[in-house]
């Protein structure tokens, strides 16, 4: 018989309830004991709901209020040396502070620093570990959650299996805060706290622990590699069971690591892996349980339940109930659940599966392998006919987008080099030293999302909503201007979100309504859905643009969101390379530029947040990537004049080992995120001698503190040591879109004096905005 579970559930709740709990305990309108019954109630109907689809196992521990590595931190004790000042404080206040900052007395103190989990849009907060630092197993919340969750089981039906991120890839994704010292010899600390928790878990009568460890999908140096096999003998604990979980990519070289790994089953991302299982079924010791991850855990198609039954079959009946069906990693990375989706195009609805119906899929496909087809023919037949309408459906193909693809040279370049555009564009804009800037994005504050609700509910009509967002264009520029900024945008009032704005403009997309999926803590995103080919009909931000260009002298830049990003930053369609639905979005930006640059505007940001997170986890194939990725960002700013600026902007990223496709992207100004590394983001920049022009940011927008001009002018000196004075830029580090006004304009203000101390000029008295 063939046994379902899955890797984790989404837990924001099917309407961001533990958004809005968030935030009301975080804007001191709700207790701490509130916001944890909430996030209770949301963990028990989760259970559940998981129950209910005919799961064998259900995962418990997946569950967090912030981000599952922070809990992993707090469960083993490893809390900063910065916040431990904190102590005896409320855990739920020093968890928060730890994830966005602040000390306990209410002073500013660095939040733990944030980066991409793997190549997924989700971020994790990043353990950091010191010489002499004692781990120490803290587990009553996290066995308290396992209690909770196994008073659901139903005997027969369902029973809880425990989640944790394995010890090696907990030790991997964190940074060392000591010079020179090797993570891995915190193994010996740690492992026997993971072996503490196991035994415990027995006590409570646990069976089954399912272990991640996704960097065995990465390129492993040897000494780690060496380390897994010794580890797992250490974990062994009578009578509990360990399931060893690997997703995002192929076990290549580990694979005959982990089949003889001293574990009693295996998972693997049958998705991205499928190659991998024929030759670890031939290398799986006959007692040990394979998991496969059959169902997309990354994107909201439908799967192709009868080509996979076809697959599954001949293993089903060669290991029986040694098999296990799920997901291919955790639904966290998909929307909640379709039904909700009442405005969806009925055809293109009919295509996909979110996170309850993955589960649906599942144990359709454990109905048919354990009881024949016959048993589950009608929703067979169902998904016969969704997978066959996708792929004959006349909406998917565009063949004038497919024509002008073809006939566009894509190999496209600047017609001068940064050296020679430099003093020209210098010569336009006369900008001083040390230019100040924002990244594009204002508050969006009450007031607009009150706007733009009404005017898509119908009940404000099109003239008096554009008035409105004129308006508040208005209030960014006269802000901007009196705070004394160089170079000013219109602060994306009209925008609900930097990627689904764009795409509701583009052809070969669409959206839904309840869509969610976490970004970090409570920051959700919605991603679009690409279905078909990718074309402009018509410009989207020249008028917006133009309009904040009228009400000042100083120059407005146009913002947009770059090819990679919205490829990245959206549910793909997987019936064609990545590559080509890439270039498509390049052309539609590229004409979205060149109407911006006709119109006046010359400076243009396109921002490519993403760029680092559609890197390839295995080295192999990063070359194909960049190439390509390079290839379509170009294509999108190539076309403009010397004398127009093109700006790009990047997110939490590591980019050293990619230093050389950024420098190829051949942005003449780039903005990054580093504040929270007090500016070691920037070394990459520096060891490479990168050519162009750097914004490294000073102001931490994702957190509530308040920079002070002085831990600004500080990382600005910082900066200033390695990149050329003439070159760098000063900026915050993101959008400000999720802050306050309140915070924003004393903090820009505090910025740009930074910036005019530095240049020696005399600081005026503050403005009154």
């Amino acid at each position: 018989m063939a046994i379902t579970h899955n890797l984790g559930f989404p837990r924001i709740g099917p309407q961001r309830e533990l958004k809005f709990a968030c935030e009301a305990y975080w804007n001191g309108h709700s207790t701490s004991d509130h916001l944890l019954n909430q996030a209770r109630s949301l963990r028990n109907a989760d259970i559940l709901l998981q129950a209910h689809s005919g799961l064998d196992w259900v995962p418990c521990g997946d569950f967090s209020l912030y981000d599952h590595v922070l809990d992993t931190s707090c469960l083993f004790g490893n809390v900063p040396a910065r916040f431990r000042d904190d102590a005896g404080a409320d855990p739920i206040d020093l968890y928060f502070r730890m994830a966005r900052g602040k000390s306990r007395s209410g002073t500013p103190t660095f939040a733990c620093e944030m980066t991409k989990w793997f190549d997924t849009n989700y971020h994790y907060l990043v353990p950091e570990f010191e010489e002499g630092r004692d781990f120490q197993l803290n587990a009553t919340e996290y066995l308290e959650k396992v209690r909770a969750a196994r008073a659901q089981e139903k005997p027969g039906q369902c029973q809880i299996k425990p989640v944790l991120i394995g010890p090696l890839t907990y030790l991997w994704l964190g940074k060392s805060k000591t010079a020179g010292l090797d993570r891995l010899t915190l193994l010996e600390q740690l492992v026997p706290l993971y072996r503490d928790l196991l035994a415990q878990l027995r006590e409570l009568g646990v069976e089954w622990v399912q272990i991640d460890e996704p960097i065995l999908a990465l390129d492993l140096p040897e000494q780690w590699r060496a380390q897994f096999e010794p580890t797992y003998h250490k974990l062994q604990v009578a009578g509990i069971k360990l399931l060893l979980t690997t997703y995002f990519g192929p076990l290549d070289n580990h694979l005959h690591l982990v089949a003889n790994l001293p574990v009693a089953g295996i998972h693997l991302d049958a998705v991205r892996g499928r190659a991998d299982v024929a030759r670890l079924l031939d290398l799986l010791p006959v007692h040990k349980v394979l998991s496969l991850g059959v169902i997309d855990g990354r994107n909201i198609w439908k799967t192709d339940l009868e080509a996979t039954l076809a697959w599954l079959e001949p293993i089903h009946a060669r290991l029986g109930d040694r098999l296990w069906l799920a997901p291919s990693c955790s639904l966290l990375h998909v929307p909640v659940d379709l039904a909700v989706e009442d405005q969806l195009d009925l055809e293109l609805k009919n295509w996909l599966a979110f996170a309850r119906q993955k589960l649906v899929e599942l144990n359709t496909l454990k109905t048919a392998l354990n009881n024949g087809r016959g048993a589950v023919a009608s929703s067979l037949a169902n998904n016969r006919a969704a997978c066959h309408s996708r792929r004959v459906s006349t909406r998917v193909h565009n063949p004038a987008v497919a024509k002008r693809l073809a006939s566009t040279p894509t190999d496209a370049e600047r017609s001068q080099p940064y050296r020679e555009r430099a003093p020209v564009q210098r010569q336009r804009w006369q900008l001083p030293e040390f230019p100040t800037t924002t990244i594009g994005s204002f508050p969006q504050t009450a007031e607009i999302r009150k706007a733009r609700q009404s005017w898509r509910q119908g009940t404000l009509d099109q003239a008096t909503y554009e008035q409105e967002i004129r308006e508040q264009i208005r209030y960014a520029i006269q802000v901007q201007e009196e705070i004394g900024l160089d170079v000013l945008v219109h602060g994306e009032a009209e925008r609900n979100d930097m990627v689904e704005y764009f795409g509701e403009e583009l052809e070969g997309y669409a959206f839904t309504r309840f869509g969610w999926v976490q970004s970090y803590g409570s920051r959700c995103v919605k991603p679009p859905i690409i279905y078909g080919d990718v074309s402009r009909a018509r410009p989207i931000t020249v008028a917006w643009t133009c309009f904040a260009q009228s009400l000042t002298e100083k120059p407005v830049k146009g913002m947009l969101t770059g090819p990679i990003t919205m490829l990245q930053w959206a549910f793909v369609r997987d019936d064609q390379p990545r590559r080509d639905t890439a270039l498509q979005i390049a052309l539609a930006l590229r004409d979205e530029v060149l109407d911006l640059e006709q119109a006046g505007i010359g400076i243009i940001q396109v921002d490519e947040p993403a760029f680092r997170e559609g890197l390839p986890l295995r080295r192999s194939q990063w070359a194909e990537y960049l190439g390509w990725a390079v290839q379509a960002f170009r294509l999108s700013t190539s076309a403009v004049a010397s004398e127009t600026q093109i700006h790009t902007h990047m997110c939490y990223s590591e980019f050293n080992d990619i230093i050389q496709a950024i420098a190829d992207l051949d942005a003449d100004v780039i903005t990054i995120e580093t504040s929270r590394s007090d500016m070691e983001l920037l070394d990459a920049f520096t060891d490479f001698a990168y050519p162009n022009e750097i914004g490294p940011g000073v102001y931490d927008i994702h957190s509530p503190n308040l920079p002070s001009r002085a831990q600004m002018t500080r990382l600005i000196e910082k900066a200033a040591r390695t990149i050329p004075r003439e070159r760098l830029w000063v900026n915050p580090d993101c959008g400000l879109k999720t802050r306050r006004w309140e915070e924003v304009i004393p903090a820009l203000r505090e910025m740009v004096q930074a910036a005019r101390e530095l240049r020696g000029e005399t600081i005026p008295s503050a403005a009154s905005v």
